[in-house]
């Protein structure tokens, strides 16, 4: 059995470390009311947030050998899309109380003081949701601990290879970062064996990418800003 690879298993993980850090610095601040165009302090660290895992994901970029391959199945593209939107129709319904732990740590509202849409903080929200989020979950979920979770050396793993176990555990435990737990098991198997079924961690993130374009999509069209 190979060595574990420390320092990639690292450059897999900081990004995503850096995003939760500050979500949870964000967490112990108190809810802003709307105002009429400043940012509020945990707004504007939503911007730090997201700029910092795009910054460190920027950095390492050459490094990540299974983002090397560009995604150019169109099956499997059509596939990640359908896989991305039935997610997001799951999440939006998997919303009974026995299937959630609490509140949100954090909410996002981006309405002004008149009830108005503030679309600076909308865009905001919505880049680090479809453009950031994604890349740092897949790299760190689904490449590293899904396939780390065999005890290999996850490099070498081929994603194909995963065990049901692996792909459970990395499920589980993903979902625990969300307040909707059985949507986030939902997720996490779904853009598992999508990266099992492909063999390429860019379908995952597309599905991703797709499930919270269309997830902002809703919460901005009917305000369920609960979601946020």
């Amino acid at each position: 059995m190979s060595a574990f690879p420390t320092s990639a298993a690292l450059l897999r993980a900081l990004p995503f470390a850096a995003f939760v850090a500050i979500l949870a610095l964000r967490a112990t601040l108190p809810e802003t009311s709307p105002d009429s165009g400043a940012w509020s302090l945990n707004e504007a660290l939503y911007g730090v947030q997201a700029g910092l895992a795009a910054v460190l994901l920027a950095l390492f970029w050459r490094r990540y050998a299974e983002l090397a391959r560009p995604p150019r199945a169109l099956v499997h593209l059509l596939l990640s899309i359908a896989v991305g939107l039935l997610v997001i129709v799951l999440w939006v319904n998997l919303t009974l109380p026995w299937m959630r732990f609490g509140e949100p740590a954090t909410r996002f509202v981006p309405l002004a003081a008149d009830g108005s849409l503030r679309w600076d903080l909308i865009a905001l929200r919505s880049a680090g949701a479809v453009l950031v989020v994604p890349l740092i979950e897949e790299l760190f979920w689904r490449s590293l601990v899904m396939r780390s979770l065999d005890g290999r050396n996850f490099l070498e793993q081929a994603p194909a290879a995963t065990s049901l176990f692996a792909l459970a555990a990395s499920s589980v435990v993903f979902a625990l970062g969300h307040d909707l737990w059985l949507a986030g098991i939902v997720a996490g198997f779904a853009y598992g064996w999508l990266y099992m079924r492909t063999g390429n961690l860019w379908y995952p993130v597309i599905a991703h990418a797709v499930s919270n374009a269309a997830l902002a999509a809703y919460v901005v069209h009917g305000q369920h800003w609960n979601f946020w």
